[in-house]
Parts: structure tokens; sequence; C-alpha cells
């Protein structure tokens, strides 16, 4: 599979979720199923502190779901566990695994994201043209990402103005999301605003709703930054 057709299969994503294995002490596929029923369209199982077999336990469970639906299954930081579980693909930070080991190990076939936090790693990220897509962020400073600093909105226009898709990610909720989307965000992604909410259903349907209504103020904006 081409690089250009794997970034087509992101380019429609709107509303990414990124949980853990028990969000809020609730099973995973619980929140999914509500999550996806209010418009989340794609799904990172991201959980630091589970063992391997019950993130490949997790994807497995959710690929019926996920094919049902046809939301966009990713695992955090593991390119073997996207495997072994069948998710569409991997995310990785700077940190992880090399992007370029990352797509060894998944192949042509599946998604290889990739976290940015500045600038020249967004550069970098197009430069090298190994990577599907790419996060930026944290947009705002938050738990998830402790002790690192918020980049606000100027990364999101700086990402904007290239051609890889992105998805805007740190600290975004209902509260300040708009603010993100009309930064250039095409698609945002969350995890408290959801994971937390006692309705993850009406925390994502709110959710959408503000990105379908940015897109639909300004079209423009999601042609130049899908």
């Amino acid at each position: 599979m081409t690089p250009e057709r794997r970034r087509d299969r992101f380019r429609p994503v709107r509303l990414y979720l990124v949980a853990p294995l028990e969000p809020g002490g609730r099973p995973l596929v619980d929140v999914a199923t509500a999550a996806i029923a209010g418009g989340v369209d794609a799904l990172q199982v991201r959980d630091k502190h589970a063992d391997d077999a019950a993130i490949v336990a997790a994807v497995r469970a959710l690929r019926p779901l996920c094919d049902a639906t046809g939301t966009l299954l990713m695992v955090n930081d593991r390119p073997d566990l996207a495997v072994a579980g069948g998710a569409d693909g991997v995310h990785v930070g700077q940190d992880d695994v090399a992007v370029a080991e990352a797509r060894r190990v998944v192949g042509d076939g599946r998604l290889v994201g990739l976290s940015t936090h500045a600038p020249d790693e967004v550069d970098a990220a197009v430069a090298e043209g190994v990577v599907d897509h790419i996060g930026v962020g944290p947009v705002h400073a938050t738990p998830t990402k402790a002790g690192r600093p918020a980049v606000g909105v100027a990364l999101v226009r700086h990402a904007a103005a290239r051609s890889l898709p992105f998805v805007a990610i740190g600290g975004i909720d209902a509260t300040n999301a708009d603010a993100v989307l009309t930064g250039g965000a095409p698609r945002i992604a969350v995890v408290r605003a959801i994971t937390d909410a006692p309705d993850p259903r009406t925390a994502a349907a709110a959710l959408r709703a503000l990105v379908d209504a940015r897109r639909e103020r300004d079209p423009a904006d999601g042609a130049r930054t899908a």
C-alpha cells in the first residue's frame, strides 16, 4: 500500500479517542461503543500500565466493533502489539521506537502515526515521509503528558501549513476545541473529555458537533489541512 493510500484512510477522521483499558473504571469496549455512537471515528488503545497480553486482548475485542462502524483502531507505542492484535496501525512518540522500525514491524498495510511537539519535529516528519500522520501537541497542559509544556495553537497553525495529515491533541475539551479548530486543526484527539465523562456518547457527540460545525462554516480549512 502506498503512503498516499494509507493517508487516505486517515483523512476522513474527525474525532480521535485515546483511552486506557479501563477508562473511568469501565471496560474499554463499553466506553468505546458509546463514544463511537457519539461520533468518534478513530480509537487508540494507550495504557502504559497494562501487560502485553491484556492490550492484545483488548484490541482483538475492539476489532469487530471498529470493523462494523468503520472506526480506525490504533495502538500506542508498540508496533508488535498492533500487529498481534490486528489493529490498523501504531502511534509512537519521539522517544519511543523509531518510526523506521515501526514501519518495518507493521509493514506497508498499516498506519504509523508520530507525536510532535515543536516545529522542527513537524517538519522532520514531513521531510522523512515515513509516517502517515502526526499528533500535534499538547496544545494545552494535560496530566496525561505530565511535565511536557503546552505548545498552544501556534504549532497547530504550523502543522496546518504542511502537507501531512495531523490531529491536534492535549487538554482539548468542549470549552476550548473551537479555538483549536479555528487554528487549522481538521480533527481533534481527546482523552479525559470523553473517558471521564459520565456519558461518553453525549460527550463525544458534543465534540463531534464542534468539529463538524467548524468545517461547515469554513470548508476550506478542512481542504487545506486534511
